[in-house]
């Protein structure tokens, strides 16, 4: 056996692949236990072998094969998967499995295919079967057929379908072989069991011996109908209900006399071809027939009725036909035509059927008018037309045309109708005949029986009396309240004699009753009876009728008959073939056996079975098993085997290989031969010996297992379990008890003697050894999957430790189903016991075993003197009454249903004074119930009911025990005896809030699981109704959650019908309330709750549905419903519709209404605004626009929402109270936060939902829409959203006019949110929607708007005004002589703001003004007397917010398609921002142009030169890089405003290891963040543009510094450009802030590397780049979030303390950082998170104790840290202690006993000022000395800048002082200063700077300096216009153009005289600039003299300067070359400007 070691190894799948037979042999036994064991259809296992199954059935070794074949067999049985196999397996079954010649292959192979059709793979397998049929093998084709007749004869006609097979029977009677015929005529005999006549014609033409044959064995064939007795998966539970409408005749094909035939009759209609007869007309048809001469007419009919002689026609459009045949009929003179043109339309309707429908209105009314022919044989034709028409439609849509003929005076007529109506109400049923049709019927009829002429008289008769007969005495009756008693006698007569089509003619009532409950099942089929046709009626002889009589009783008493019939049932399934009978056999003598045995076995086998020698037992257990393989089952001798196998060794054997063939061969016989209890007896005793063998137990197991199929579980078990107690050894004790748990599992439950069982799993339990205990508690475990909770009862007297075990495995496997079961024959009997009732279904089994349980008697002890007791007057002698029912309850368990006085004593006391009393009565009702289990149901009327009355106690724990109670007895009852009769709805009618409350509470709970409910119900509704108006809230609210259940069950018809009682007021909202519900819904549950989970993907369910749901919704309990096809094919489908939506909406309608809130309340449906958008584009829906919300939208907008928004919120949206608008605001507010996406996804339903809020009257509701509103605006700007388009259009509108709402709160709030909304939809679209605003009537709404849109041109500029601003100014200026004062205010207000923005230009644009506006305007402009310039600059400041909106695009949706908009962003990206994408800018940001041309045209002619002119031309770049990154510049807010992608872009540019590109991203990040209307941008990117910055900083120190090859200088620009962009981003304090600790670290390290870095000295530059670092950190301390920036530092001084390599001049320069930071503090403190910084400083010390601080080299470290502390001691006090929350554990260090000694010091010296010098420490003192020194000096020198004499000298020194020290602070000196003085010093400071240092030195830097002014947008944030640049066209003043000859200038080299304007970048990077930039307060007193200065500019400047610059950027242009040349003509120019300027 050795070279089975390789294999052995292999997992199971690979096995099964295997070359080696043997190995894939192993493989399927394996795979076989695998499939067995897997619990979980769903688990991953099954993928691994969905291709290995083809190949388990096509092995190529037969032994290998079966093995394979049993493995795919619990393959397919169990895995969820194993439908996608189908094809293939059973194709493989075909072909290589029926060929083999064991009859056990043949019969797995069988099984397979069944159990393919069990899981509803039914069409695929029946597929392969009939192409089995063409093989040329006879064995193939005799066993397909065999398959075919067993899944027929097992699953029914309904499931197999017949047709195809139909259609090969007769090819397979002509076969040669016999076997083939033979098998052909056993199928042919079982589809007659199920279609009987119908399959007569298909096979009219076979041989006609084998015809006369069949006819004999058709005639032998039981006229029992056959029943399904195999279901699928999605039927298992829905058996019962199968069955009972088996019974009711609900055949698939519409049951032709579904109730009272025996056999649900398929039609052989169905099984019929179609024969098109259109194109068959003669082609002069439609001629001939309109001929003079009546023969060639006759000659056109008779060629149409030769056609309509088919029976089965092909639907087509017979318009044409019908209407001359009616013709003919109506108005032919000649009646033999008239009567052959009757046959035809009558062959016509016959042939189509229910599509002939569409014609019979127009037919009828002609036939009936032609009943006036008196020819008999004319009368007859049309008879049979009528009849035959009538079939196809209903009498609902023909009832006009026959009511209209019935007033005719031909009496023939008058007859010929109501014969005519006696006929067609006999199709009818109850339900299809409802009261709206008999009444205007019978007031006909009733005419007609006072008729003169006897004919008509009589025909009325029977017509009434047919109608009486069908619907019942009841219906009738009230409308025969007129007739005298002797024509009432006469049509009871009538009704006697009448022979119904659904019923069999008897004289008594009680059939009416039984027929009646039958009936109203079977609705949905009354349409299709029609399609019996009267030939049908007709050739149904009468005996066959006869069998129903017996059934109909059936489903009326819907009680627990079922189960009887269910153990019956059992019975006779469970001899299901030859297999399964009990065999009986004798014991044999040893003798016989061995004769026996010789007779199959070969000799050598027999001699060595008790060989001495362990290999020959083996060879002889080899051959052993190989025989038994090859036999067939009648040939083996089972019993003389196995005696083989236990004769001497027998079981005693001791080599373990030999054993387990031994075993292994034991499960073989059982398995293959007729092995019966005599043989198993044999070997059981050996079996439970081995079963707890280490090596044998497995095959032991497997060989019971076998026993127990063939010999049934329960007596193998019993057997099996006996013998296992009866030994000693624990190990096979607690191995059987394992082996028992997975054979129930396995075998299902049924029959099993759970007495016997539990008696041993009792010995087990007290057994010693813990193995035997855990295997019966797992035993118990899986008994309790069957059982339930009753099993508890029997162990309850185990030991506490015991019970907790058990209870434990219980709560395991709570929730649990038990699994289907996969072997035996209990499958059937499972299948066929417990169809209990209808709700039953779900408890088959467990019902079963309860029945099995022993029940005790407790009749007797029940004694009177117990009932005298509990009805005591003492209450303490009630209650012992009540603890003795307790105490005998409790002993006997479970009980029979007889329990004597018991019910009417506990009655009484229910409603006991003494509240404790009742909740004991209520606990023994508990208890009753589980012990009398389903039989409880006969007291519920006696008892139930009465504890229903409890739930309307004031206490709540009394209703709380009294719901348990109810709920408990419903469980065992079922629903339906509790909606039965009158009594719920009586209690329902109390007016008791409680119990009203709870009940309707408890009833919506229920209803949604019940499949359909007794018509009672009904008498709940008025009662319901007036819940619905209740007083109380709690009421109101629970019968509208039950209204949608109780529609469910009614119908919205019935419902809508009960309130015509109700008065009219509260009709009204009733309705609503029933409109509303109706949409809610839910679909009728198609299986019981445990389906689904069996069933495969539930799909299945699906198939079986519409037939039930049909049938239930057009009215199972309604008698009225009216099914006239049409209506009940809508009526299908609206109730599958109904079902869909009811479940999209209530994902599990079996809960309650208002269940569960926890999930998220907005769904994301993936592209459902896209889709919503595409519908209203498409005009698929409204659109959203109304001048009142009408019910079409809120409708639509609920529909839309019902997929995205949770149930119950939407129900809280759209209530009609209110205060549920009010609760769902507060949910939607408390969800934003965390259901951002959620909200986004649905934004658009939103907001059309807050637009509906704005026309609500109540205000509280308003107020908090506009809350919610504020809340989600600043959400949706946070998540940088934008609004669509049609986001925007359907609610803007509807904001808008709230802004004219007279409360001024409220107005206020909608003008905060149209503040907020102008940063998620732009600011120019906005403007137009207000603008439609002030057209408004409301004055107030016009003032508003009108101020409104003065705010956005304040803030964005004139370019938000839309269209132009000419136009929108025109109309606002319109406004100024309005009616009312406040608009014309408004309207004045708004244009001087524009006035203010662009000066004088306003009068042209506003255009010609009634000299009276003109004059108020004028007025008011002076009053304002603003100057224009200052306006931008304080809304710069002041609205910050809204100006982010200029810099993100509008279209950009964050989510949701760019659609326009991405296309161009990437072609700008694309193009590198060349000039010629220009046209594609954005309406935000293109040049208005009308305005530039109305200015003045100078200016305007230079901005095209600007912008247009490429630099490709330049052809010996100096120091400029490459043009192409210039060209990105005009439009860097184009591209860049584009949103975040943009900016990642850039970002991640900045890192490149390419020098150029980073300075390019690093320029175009710097041109962002210094337009303050842009930087906003960069908010949520600072930590990635840092990041990117430092790893750059890193790379630079790393790398390029020690390239040899690079030039220095570029790295000096580079650091340059670094240095300058960072210092903008962290002079704007709000993005500085959004730095996080970790980033700051790791830039403060680069930061302090870079500034040690000694290679940077050698540099020309470097000492400039160290000193611009320095003014960079102290930016970064400063500016930064200071709790980040002080935990950064804090980590960064640990770090470089712990490094061995850091240099001690880092950690120095770190705790200098520290120092800075420490002197920032008293500012700051409160800004700090002192927690975590105590955290920081905690960590800190525990790494570093004092004593490891204390080596330390330097003492500065704990100093720095002892500051930090002091400090902050000093600031906080005692309260700094509070703050050491984050420290877990604050022994780790000295913390907090320091901070309480420095506390305690301090308040020790109580105020008096310590020394400064301890607390600050040492380094503090030595700078406050400098600085004293400092402070001494700067006073002196400012003394001298102040006289007048020393100006020069003094500013000389300012200059020379600020040199040396370039982060000495003068602001101090300036602050106090007049802003003049300060500008003063500025500008001194410059020139001398220029002087000294700017004569022609062209600096190698400035270079790439002026490069990166270059790209920066001209419009700069230190100019006058905030905005000009690219965005807003207004104001483009002279100093833009100076900005941009600065630049120019610095491209070509040269420096400029002047630098006031210039950015703090360029001041960085060039040499002259230092001393500008040394101190932060120099940068911002520089910008504010720029602003002033530029002023004045604008306000002076003339012509000449613009001339000016227009030449010198023509210069700067030319070609680099000449540069130099023009250096100083460029000089002089810029002088004077310079002077013009002054």
């Amino acid at each position: 056996m050795g070279d089975d070691s390789e294999w052995m190894k292999l997992p199971i799948d690979q096995k099964c692949e295997h070359k080696l037979w043997k190995a894939r042999l192993n493989g399927y036994e394996e795979a076989l236990k695998l499939f067995q064991k897997i619990d979980d259809e769903k688990s991953p296992e099954w993928s691994k072998y969905l291709g290995l199954i083809k190949k388990f059935v096509t092995d190529s070794n037969a032994v290998a094969q079966l093995k394979g074949l049993e493995a795919a067999l619990a393959y397919v049985e169990n895995a969820h998967v194993a439908g996608k196999t189908t094809g293939e397996v059973a194709s493989g079954v075909v072909n290589k499995v029926f060929n083999q010649p064991k009859a056990r292959a043949k019969e797995l192979g069988l099984d397979i295919c069944l159990m393919y059709i069990e899981i509803e793979k039914g069409e695929a397998v029946q597929e392969e079967l009939l192409k089995g049929l063409d093989n040329k093998n006879p064995k193939i084709i005799v066993a397909c057929i065999e398959t075919l007749r067993k899944a027929l004869s097992e699953f029914g006609s309904k499931i197999i379908s017949l047709k195809p097979i139909i259609k090969v029977l007769p090819k397979l009677f002509e076969s040669r072989e016999k076997a083939v015929r033979d098998e052909a005529k056993l199928l042919a005999v079982e589809i007659y069991r199920w279609i009987r006549d119908a399959l007569r014609p298909p096979l009219q033409n076979i041989n006609s011996v084998q015809l006369k044959e069949l006819e004999e064995e058709w005639v032998k064939v039981s006229s029992v109908a056959p029943k399904q007795t195999r279901f699928l998966r999605s039927q298992q539970e829905l058996k019962a209900k199968f069955e009972q409408q088996q019974a009711a005749g609900g055949d698939a094909d519409g049951g032709g006399d579904d109730e009272e035939e025996a056999v649900p009759q398929v039609d052989a209609y169905e099984l019929l071809e179609a024969v098109e007869i259109l194109s068959k007309l003669p082609k002069d048809f439609y001629e001939k027939i309109e001929a003079k001469k009546w023969q060639e007419r006759k000659e056109a009919l008779e060629a149409v009725e030769l056609l309509v002689k088919n029976p089965k026609l092909e639907s087509g459009d017979y318009a044409d036909l019908v209407k001359v045949l009616k013709k003919v009929v109506g108005k032919d003179t000649n009646v033999m035509l008239v009567a052959l043109a009757a046959k035809c339309l009558a062959g016509l309707a016959t042939g189509l059927r229910k599509k002939f429908g569409q014609y019979a209105g127009h037919v009828v009314p002609t036939i009936l008018e032609k009943f006036k022919e008196k020819k008999p044989q004319v009368v007859q034709a049309l008879q049979e037309a009528i009849d035959a028409i009538f079939l196809t439609t209903t009498l609902q849509n023909i009832s006009e045309d026959i009511l209209a003929v019935m007033d005719n005076k031909n009496p023939t007529i008058k007859q010929q109708t109501s014969l005519f109506i006696a006929r067609s109400f006999r199709h009818c049923t109850p339900s299809t005949l409802p009261k709206s049709l008999l009444k205007p019927f019978c007031a006909a009829l009733l005419k007609h029986i006072n008729d003169s002429a006897p004919e008509v008289r009589d025909a009325g008769f029977e017509a009434l009396g047919t109608a009486l007969k069908v619907a019942g005495e009841k219906a009738v009756n009230p409308f025969l309240a007129d007739v005298d008693k002797l024509k009432l006698d006469r049509i009871k007569e009538c009704a006697e004699k009448v022979e119904l089509v659904y019923g069999k003619k008897t004289g008594g009532a009680a059939e009416k009753k039984e027929g009646k409950p039958v009936s109203g099942k079977t609705p949905a089929l009354s349409g299709s009876s029609g399609d019996r046709e009267t030939k049908d009626a007709a050739s149904k002889p009468g005996p066959q009728k006869k069998a129903p009589a017996v059934k109909s009783g059936g489903p009326p008493k819907k009680g627990k008959p079922a189960a009887a019939a269910g153990v019956g049932g059992a019975g006779a399934k469970g001899k299901k073939g030859p297999e399964t009978k009990e065999i009986f056999e004798s014991e044999l003598s040893i003798e016989v056996c061995e004769e026996k045995a010789a007779a199959v076995l070969p000799a050598s086998c027999i001699q060595q079975l008790d060989s001495g020698n362990w290999k020959e037992r083996l060879a002889c257990m080899e051959e052993f098993q190989k025989a038994v393989e090859l036999m067939e089952r009648s040939e083996m001798p089972c019993q003389a085997l196995v005696r083989m196998l236990a004769k001497k060794p027998g079981w005693k054997e001791t080599n373990f290989q030999v054993m387990q063939m031994k075993l292994h061969i034991v499960a073989l016989i059982a398995q293959k031969g007729n092995f019966s209890k005599t043989s198993a007896q044999v070997v059981l005793d050996g079996l439970v010996d081995k079963v707890g063998d280490v090596k044998c137990g497995s095959n032991a197991k497997e060989a019971m297992t076998a026993i127990a199929e063939a010999c049934q579980l329960p007596w193998t078990a019993e057997q099996v379990v006996a013998t296992a107690f009866s030994q000693k050894n624990p190990k096979n004790q607690s191995e059987t008890l394992n082996w028992l748990s997975n054979a129930i599992k396995e075998f299902g439950f049924s029959g099993l003697n759970v007495k016997a069982f539990i008696s041993n799993v009792k010995t087990a339990l007290a057994a010693t050894n813990p193995a035997v205990r855990t295997s019966a508690i797992t035993l118990l475990g899986v008994m309790y999957l069957y059982v339930g909770p009753p099993l508890r009862m029997f162990f309850e007297d185990e030991k506490p430790a015991l019970l907790s075990q058990i209870d434990a495995e219980f709560e395991k496997m709570q929730g649990q189903t038990a699994p289907a079961p996969t072997r035996g024959i209990s499958r059937n009997s499972v299948a066929g016991a417990g169809d209990d009732g209808e709700e039953e279904e779900q408890e088959d089994v467990g019902n079963d075993v309860v029945d099995l349980l022993p029940r005790t008697d407790i009749g007797e002890k029940i004694t009177a003197e117990l009932v005298s007791k509990i009805g005591d007057k003492n209450w303490k002698i009630r209650k012992e009454g009540l603890d003795e029912v307790t105490s005998i309850i409790n002993d006997a368990k479970f009980i029979q249903p007889n329990i004597g006085e018991l019910p009417a004593a506990l009655k009484g006391r229910l409603n006991d004074s003494n509240k404790i009393l009742v909740q004991q009565t209520l606990s023994i009702l508990q208890q009753l119930a589980t012990a009398m289990g389903p039989n409880i149901k006969q007291h519920v009327k006696n008892l139930g009911i009465h504890v229903i009355t409890v739930l309307g106690d004031s206490k709540n724990n009394v209703r709380a025990a009294a719901l348990a109670t109810v709920n408990a007895w419903a469980e065992q009852t079922g629903m339906k005896e509790w909606l039965e009769g009158e009594d719920l709805s009586e209690e329902l009618k109390k007016e008791n809030p409680f119990l009203r409350q709870e009940l309707l509470g408890w009833l919506a709970e229920k209803l949604p699981t019940l499949r359909s409910v007794p018509s009672d119900l009904l008498l709940c509704v008025p009662h319901l109704y007036s819940c619905l108006e209740d007083r109380n809230g709690d009421v109101r609210k629970k019968a509208q959650d039950a209204l949608p259940f109780f529609m469910m069950h009614l119908g919205f018809e019935k419902m809508a019908k009960a309130t015509s009682k109700l008065k009219p007021t509260s009709k009204d909202q009733v309705l609503a309330m029933l409109e509303k519900a109706k949409a809610n819904m839910p679909a009728k549950p198609a299986a019981p709750a445990k389906a689904s989970s069996r069933v495969a993907g539930g799909a299945a369910s699906a198939k079986f549905q519409p037939a039930s749901a049909l049938a239930e919704d057009s009215g199972s309990n309604s008698m009225e419903s009216k099914p006239d096809p049409k209506r009940a094919k809508a009526g299908g489908a609206s109730s599958k519709a109904k079902g869909v939506q009811g479940k999209k909406v209530l994902s599990k309608p079996i809960l309650k209404e208002d269940d569960d809130k926890s999930g998220p309340i907005f769904i994301i449906v993936p592209n459902g605004k896209e889709q919503r958008m595409k519908d209203e584009k498409g005009l698929k829906v409204l659109k959203w626009n109304f001048t009142t919300p009408r019910d079409e939208y809120i409708e639509q907008l609920k529909t839309q929402m019902s997929s995205c928004v949770a149930k119950w919120l939407q129900d809280e949206m759209f209530h009609a109270d209110f205060q549920h608008h009010n609760k769902a605001l507060a949910v939607m507010i408390e969800h934003l936060e965390s259901e951002k996406d959620g909200v986004i996804s649905c934004l658009d339903l939103i907001l059309k939902w807050l637009t509906l809020r704005f026309f609500d009257t109540n205000t509280s509701v308003l107020m908090k829409t506009l809350e919610y509103l504020k809340l989600l605006f600043s959400l949706l700007s946070q998540e940088e959203y934008h609004l669509t388009e049609n986001e925007a259009s359907s609610f803007i509108p509807y904001l808008i006019l709230k802004v004219g709402e007279p409360k001024d709160v409220i107005r206020r709030d909608v003008r905060a949110i149209l503040n907020r909304m102008c940063l998620v939809y732009p600011a120019s679209k906005m403007f137009t929607f207000i603008m439609e605003g002030t057209k408004s009537k409301n004055s107030k709404q016009r003032a508003e708007c009108l101020e409104e849109l003065g705010c956005l041109v304040e803030s964005y500029g004139m370019n938000v005004c839309q269209p132009t601003p000419g136009k929108a100014l025109k109309e606002m200026a319109t406004h100024i002589g309005d009616r009312d004062n406040t608009v014309r205010n408004a309207a004045l207000n708004t244009i001087v703001t524009v006035y203010n923005v662009h000066g004088d230009q306003v009068f042209k644009l506003i255009g010609n003004l009634s000299e009276k506006d003109m004059s108020m305007l004028e007025e008011r402009i002076k009053r304002s007397a603003k100057r224009p310039s200052a306006a931008p600059v304080r809304q710069a400041e002041e609205k910050p917010q809204r100006a982010q909106n200029i810099s993100t695009n509008a279209s950009m949706l964050r989510k949701g398609p760019a659609e326009d908009m991405s296309s161009k962003l990437n072609q700008n990206r694309n193009m590198g921002g060349h000039s010629e994408t220009a046209h594609t800018v954005p309406r935000e940001f293109q040049l208005d142009l009308d305005e530039i041309e109305n200015d003045n045209g100078t200016v305007r002619c230079e901005m095209p030169a600007l912008v247009q002119h490429k630099l490709d031309d330049i052809f010996e770049p100096v120091l400029i890089p490459e043009p192409k990154i210039r060209a990105v510049s005009p439009h860097f807010d184009d591209m860049h405003s584009n949103t975040a992608s943009t900016i990642n872009f850039v970002i991640s540019q900045v890192a490149s290891g390419d020098i150029n590109t980073s300075i390019q991203a690093l320029a175009q990040i710097d041109e962002v963040l210094r337009q303050e209307d842009k930087a906003e941008a960069m908010s949520g990117h600072i930590d990635q543009f840092l990041i990117a910055t430092f790893m750059q900083l890193r790379l630079i120190y790393n790398t390029h510094m020690a390239d040899e090859k690079l030039d220095k200088d570029e790295i000096v620009k580079l650091y340059s450009c670094i240095i300058g962009s960072m210092i903008s981003l962290f002079q704007i304090e709000s993005l500085a802030r959004e730095a996080s600790t970790g980033v700051l670290k790791d830039l403060m390290h680069g930061l302090i590397t870079l500034m040690l870095d000694s290679r940077l000295e050698d540099l020309e530059e470097g000492e400039q780049v160290i000193r611009s670092v320095n003014l960079l950190v102290v930016k970064v301390l400063e500016k930064s979030d200071q709790t980040n920036i002080l935990s950064a530092l804090l980590v960064l001084l640990q770090d470089s303390l712990l490094a061995t390599a850091s240099s001690p001049k880092f950690s120095e320069l770190v705790m200098k950082c520290l120092w800075r930071m420490v002197r920032l503090l008293p500012e700051t403190i409160n800004s700090i998170n002192l927690d975590r910084i105590l955290l920081d400083i905690h960590i800190f010390m525990k790494v570093f104790p004092k004593e490891k601080l204390k080596q330390c080299k330097s003492e500065f470290p704990i100093r720095t840290l002892k500051t930090l502390l002091h400090t902050l001691c000093k600031l906080k006090g005692p309260k700094i202690l509070d703050h050491l929350t984050m420290i877990d554990n604050k022994n780790e260090s000295e913390l907090e006993a320091h901070l309480c000694r420095v506390v305690k010091h301090s308040m020790d010296q109580s105020g008096s000022k310590a020394d400064k010098d301890t607390e600050k420490g040492a380094s503090r003192t030595e700078e406050k000395a400098s600085k004293a020194k400092v402070n001494d000096i700067l006073a002196e020198i400012f003394k001298k800048i102040g006289s007048k004499e020393n100006t020069k000298e003094g500013l000389a020194e300012l200059y020379e002082y600020k040199k040396k020290y370039s982060d000495a602070d003068i602001e101090p000196f300036l602050k106090n200063s007049s802003q003049f003085f300060q500008s003063y010093v500025e500008r001194g400071l410059r020139l001398i700077e220029t002087e000294r240092e700017g004569k022609g030195r062209i600096a190698a830097s400035t270079g790439i300096s002026s490069q990166m002014e270059g790209t920066c947008v001209p419009a700069s944030t230190h100019t006058v216009s905030s905005s000009i640049g690219n965005s807003n066209g207004e104001e483009v003043g002279p100093s833009v153009y100076l900005e941009r000859l600065k630049i120019l200038r610095q491209r070509c080299g040269l420096d400029n005289a002047k630098q006031e304007d210039r950015p703090p970048l360029t001041s960085l990077l060039s040499k002259p600039a230092l001393p500008t930039v040394a101190s932060s307060t120099d940068m911002l007193h520089s910008k504010l003299s720029q602003l002033r200065e530029s002023r004045e500019q604008y306000q002076h400047l003339d012509l000449d300067s613009n001339q000016t610059h227009s030449s010198g950027i023509g210069t700067t242009l030319a070609s680099p070359s000449s540069a130099a040349a023009n250096i100083d003509d460029l000089k002089k120019r810029l002088e004077r400007i310079k002077s013009s300027r002054k």
